[in-house]
């Protein structure tokens, strides 16, 4: 892999439609407020949802979105955020675009089924495509224009860094300029009441982050993706606990002594499913982040604030290097690491 630059970012979370707000709450350090969900048990469950945007975001007005869902908003958001600095610098630039999910374009698919239950002849054929999980990258690549490659990628929160290493590919293979990674996810109850079954102190969230990727050092924030590591499965007799410390072997031999370096882990309200993550990173000392105390459990799109999140503080220079660790909930255990690129701090988030 050449040396690949981070040049833009962006995240929509229950903090705001910015990656500056996201900044603002993660540097306050309190747990965002939740609310109660629309659902059918005795006791509510309880999310984490995105504000309204402070005023109507331009990319609304594009035909393809009149009917996009909530997770296409939060995606088109971050994307353009996240693009922005290449967008103005360039009008011909070529963009990958990979978008990232796992529960996908729940509300939707919901509101599909549910008339088809009730009546099936009456239920609107114009929801149906906006139930699959190509929808959001398909309508952010009509918006972006100028994207020959584009690819949705289903898995669990620890997929973003597959999107990423992807992402590296085709940058080296020249078949784009830029390439964006973006994770995103809706809150429904559905989604709430399945994260309960699974870790009950956990409050589900919605969003979305991404990062927009190149090769030229010059239009960098000032951050390289420095490695990812494997992908390290849940098979046979490696479970969760052994997957997340064979990644964390393989991201750092530092046990985290120094100040310059950053931890962003997945650690979260719920101790259930953070258990083995916990574990793994026993022994690190240094300066560490948990994005999802402050923002609640946003799947995918809490793997991209992780990653956001990261490269943001290198961007603003609070560290030289930050290890991301993602532990999924079914499939891998993967790292990735960052590491701030001084001479190259052009375009601050």
């Amino acid at each position: 892999m050449s040396r690949i630059f981070v040049a833009g970012l962006g995240a929509v979370s229950p903090a705001g439609w910015t990656v500056a707000a996201m900044r603002q709450a993660l540097d306050a350090g309190t747990p965002l407020p939740a609310e109660p969900l629309d659902q059918h048990r005795q006791k509510p469950l309880l999310g984490r949802m995105v504000p309204k945007p402070p005023s109507r975001p331009e990319f609304l007005s594009h035909p393809r979105l009149r009917r996009a869902s909530a997770i296409t908003h939060y995606t088109a958001a971050a994307t353009l955020e996240a693009a922005a600095p290449l967008l103005s610098a360039s009008s011909d630039a070529r963009f990958g675009l990979l978008v990232c999910l796992q529960s996908g374009c729940v509300q939707y698919s919901c509101r599909f089924y549910d008339e088809t239950l009730r009546n099936p002849a009456t239920a609107s054929p114009l929801l149906f495509p906006e139930t699959v999980y190509a929808a959001p990258a398909s309508h952010v690549a009509a918006l972006l224009k100028n994207v020959p490659s584009v690819n949705s990628l289903v898995g669990d929160p620890s997929s973003f860094l597959q999107g990423l290493s992807q992402a590296a590919q085709w940058l080296d293979d020249g078949n784009v300029d830029a390439c964006i990674v973006a994770g995103a996810e809706e809150a429904h109850w559905i989604t709430a009441d399945a994260l309960w079954r699974l870790d009950r102190m956990a409050s589900i969230s919605a969003g979305a982050g991404a990062l927009c990727l190149c090769r030229d050092a010059e239009l960098s924030i000032g951050v390289e993706l420095a490695a990812i590591t494997d992908g390290h499965t849940y098979v046979g007799k490696r479970g969760r606990t052994a997957a997340a410390r064979a990644m964390r072997e393989q991201l750092t031999s530092s046990s985290g002594n120094g100040s310059g370096e950053l931890l962003c882990d997945g650690l979260g309200s719920g101790w259930r499913a953070g258990g083995p993550e916990r574990a793994a990173w026993r022994d690190w000392t240094g300066p560490r982040l948990s994005p999802k105390l402050v923002l609640g459990e946003g799947l995918m799109a809490g793997a991209a604030w992780q990653c956001v999140a990261a490269c943001d503080a290198l961007a603003n220079r609070r560290f030289t290097a930050a290890n991301v660790s993602l532990v999924g909930f079914n499939q891998q255990a993967a790292g990735a690491k960052f590491q701030g690129v001084s001479d190259f701090c052009r375009n601050q988030t």
